[in-house]
């Protein structure tokens, strides 16, 4: 259940996510994501005190305010790792608040996230990566989608793109050369190298496909010509997992773990990883190493006369 804000908390919260997306680059789902959360603990806010939800209450939280909010998302079964989301989102926007109000936010700054193990990624084996790219073509009746869809998902293994970045290609990108300008998170430029079959992959789907590019227009267009919603890659993905027997973390997000495995299994360093993934930090980058020693240790124990 979510409560009218009042005009005082609505223009906080907009002039907030206006200084988000100014200052930091952040993305329209960041902002819609930022938004709900924050909406929420205001609603929890109101309802807990039973006052209305001006700029004074928000300014008052207190320390077992924000213990009973923790508890309250507990309550509804939100797991640690949502639960941290939403309040990295309400700390945001209390330190913004609070320089802009002058007031003391350490009762919801000192407020701790819950614990969560962070998740692996889930990469393909090379062999899956490439049949996953064959079957995917041929989950759309029209041959001008179903090379769509194989060029999407050559893009995300090929050259380790978010499906955000390669949906966001326009014609302004073509031709595909050696090398793509991808803008990633927080506005942040990195350049990728393109792989020749993924130039060949973009080339039979514009030959195919019935609308022309045009230098504003999406790259990868929809049936009637729109862009191209990311759920239908999702829903082509999953239905050509399901074919193959591949695990439901077989998405197209695990196409980019499995370019950046697959890298650094052949050599690859962290720091260019890093770079080609266009991650802020390397500690991001870092979770591949844990993959790949997970493998190293497949192989010891499958080889090594020692461990048998």
């Amino acid at each position: 259940m979510s409560l009218a804000l009042s005009p005082a908390a609505r223009d906080a919260l907009s002039g907030w996510l206006a200084s988000a997306k100014a200052l930091k680059g952040a993305s329209d789902n960041t902002l819609t994501a930022y938004r709900a959360d924050v909406t929420d603990f205001i609603t929890f806010l109101t309802l807990h005190h039973a006052e209305p939800n001006g700029l004074a209450p928000l300014a008052r939280v207190t320390t077992s305010d924000m213990r009973s909010w923790l508890a309250h998302l507990r309550g509804q079964s939100i797991g640690s790792r949502s639960m941290a989301r939403k309040l990295s989102a309400v700390k945001s926007f209390y330190r913004w608040l609070a320089e802009r109000e002058g007031f003391e936010p350490t009762a919801v700054l000192s407020a701790r996230a819950p614990k969560f193990q962070k998740r692996l990624p889930r990469p393909l084996s090379e062999d899956a990566a490439a049949a996953m790219i064959d079957t995917v073509e041929l989950q759309s009746a029209d041959s001008w989608q179903g090379a769509r869809d194989a060029a999407v998902i050559t893009l995300l293994y090929g050259c380790g793109l978010r499906i955000s970045e390669a949906l966001g290609l326009t014609g302004r990108d073509l031709p595909l050369g050696e090398t793509l300008r991808i803008t990633g998170k927080g506005g942040k430029e990195r350049i990728v190298p393109v792989l020749p079959v993924a130039r060949q992959a973009v080339d039979t789907y514009l030959r195919l496909c019935p609308y022309p590019p045009e230098p504003d227009a999406a790259l990868f267009r929809g049936a009637r010509g729109g862009k191209l919603n990311p759920r239908l890659v999702q829903k082509v993905t999953e239905r050509a997992r399901m074919q193959l027997g591949l695990p439901a973390t077989a998405t197209p997000h695990a196409m980019r773990h499995s370019f950046a495995t697959h890298l650094l299994s052949a050599g690859g360093d962290l720091r260019t990883i890093q770079e080609l993934l266009g991650h802020a930090s390397l500690s991001t980058t870092q979770a591949y190493t844990s993959v790949d020693e997970v493998q190293l240790m497949r192989v010891y124990e499958a080889t090594h006369p020692k461990a048998r």
